[in-house]
């Protein structure tokens, strides 16, 4: 199978490397990119039943020194009590400048466990080992990490940069088929952003399955992960372009947040995405039939394209997204497929493109 390297060219840079089996080997290729030090594996509770032991393995046998940190798997566990407990726990081990923690597991444990790297001792390095799709496609490149207030998602976080991420396919395998459609999600949402060929291998038969595998799998991959770096190179810290990344979000991160994040994020994403196009064609800012395109290639993957929460529900929450600026909040909407714009609005035009985006 083809392993392909796409380098992100933030700060000093660094390799996000996509192929099978990778954990087996996760650390004679850490090895080479960082120095031998003292690793924290910072996992959740599902993951650490299935790689854990792998991971520690190939650490140790690199001349690695390993501890580990596990928490209950869930977004639920995405905040400061979870967050403070880890920073605990490396304090407690004596963890210094030069030693270096790993994120073992889908976006939860990359964000909370970015943060933990970005605070601890104002600063330590860190690897993602991502084993989900949404994670390998979208969180755990950029550097951004995050933890969630009561108030909504992700709302208290910082920027930093891993050292290396290593998406390993196989690790897939193991995955829910809603998890896993999770990030057939993200990776839509990376055609519809910049890319009419890959939407369009979405929308028909050639990816028709929600279980890509092989050679197909890591091109999507590889793909997703060269717009993110490209965007990321170009807006590191999330003033400009790289806001073109939060489609769907806006909603979306509001149909988690009503449904207490039963509804999982590509799903609440892909929703999202589909009721922004909707309302945009109303509004005149979208081309005709976009919004029929992205729903029907949603839909194909078993993903939602509508909510049933209410108006006034949504657009509470919504009021508190990170995005917001003073009275005025940047919405991501398409123009076409391929091809996105950032409209900036009052926040009181919330509720007229949430009221347009529903009903199907």
């Amino acid at each position: 199978m083809t392993e392909f390297s796409v380098k992100i060219n933030v700060g000093k840079g660094y390799e996000v490397r996509i192929g099978s089996s990778l954990l087996d080997d996760c650390g004679n290729i850490i090895a080479k990119t960082t120095s031998l030090c003292r690793v924290a594996v910072i996992t959740d509770s599902n993951v650490e039943k299935l790689y854990l032991d792998k991971v520690i393995k190939s650490l140790q046998q690199a001349g690695f020194d390993t501890l580990s940190f596990s928490f209950p798997a869930g977004e639920e566990s995405k905040n400061i009590s979870t967050l403070s407990d880890i920073l605990e726990f490396l304090a407690e081990n004596n963890f210094s400048r030069t030693d270096m923690l790993i994120a073992l597991g889908g976006g939860v444990t990359g964000d909370i466990t970015g943060f933990a790297a970005a605070v601890y001792l104002r600063g330590i390095r860190y690897v993602q080992l991502p084993t989900t799709l949404l994670a390998a496609v979208d969180s755990s490149v950029g550097g951004k990490t995050a933890i969630d207030l009561k108030a909504g998602k992700n709302l208290a976080g910082a920027f930093k940069q891993p050292e290396i991420v290593l998406c390993d396919i196989s690790t897939f395998e193991t995955l829910p088929e809603t998890e896993f459609s999770n990030g057939i999600a993200e990776s839509i949402k990376y055609g519809i952003l910049f890319d009419k060929p890959l939407f369009d291998a979405f929308a028909s038969s050639d990816l028709s399955s929600n279980r890509l595998t092989g050679d197909k799998l890591t091109d999507v991959i590889a793909k997703c992960v060269a717009h993110k770096g490209r965007i990321v190179e170009l807006d590191e810290f999330d003033n400009g372009d790289r806001r073109l990344l939060n489609l769907g979000h806006t909603i979306g991160h509001a149909i988690e947040k009503c449904s207490s994040f039963k509804i999982q994020h590509g799903h609440a994403v892909a929703a999202g995405m589909a009721m922004i196009a909707r309302a945009g064609e109303k509004k005149g800012l979208t081309k005709e039939g976009t919004a029929n395109e992205i729903s029907q290639a949603l839909a194909k993957y078993a993903l939602p394209i509508d909510t049933d929460f209410d108006i006034d529900e949504l657009n509470a929450v919504t009021l508190t997204d990170k995005k917001r600026a003073g009275k005025k909040i940047a919405l991501i909407v398409p123009e076409e497929t391929g091809k996105c714009i950032i409209k900036t609005e009052p926040v009181e035009a919330l509720r007229e493109y949430i009221t347009l985006g529903k009903g199907v």
